[in-house]
């Protein structure tokens, strides 16, 4: 049962890591690439987490919040520049 869980947890995760990479080379704009960025990083939590769940350990714990925190600032600050980009 578990081993099936990861399987599928491993092609989904994988399928929307592809398609994130996809439009992060397509673009066309700035935005798309840096949202798609996000989604990259919202994918790798996703996939560290799920790591974290099935093994049934805690220890990668610092990494997801620091990978939380590095996605936040990193909206942010993106928001930040676009918004003074507009005016």
């Amino acid at each position: 049962m578990i081993v099936t869980l990861a399987t599928v947890l491993t092609l989904l995760l994988s399928v929307t890591a592809l398609l994130a990479l996809a439009r992060i080379y397509r673009g066309p704009s700035l935005l798309d690439r840096v949202i798609a960025a996000d989604l990259l990083l919202s994918t790798m939590l996703g996939a560290v987490g799920a790591e974290a769940a099935i093994n049934r350990h805690a220890t990668t714990l610092p990494v997801l919040v620091v990978l939380s925190l590095l996605g936040f600032v990193g909206s942010v600050a993106l928001v930040r520049f676009a918004v003074r980009g507009e005016t």
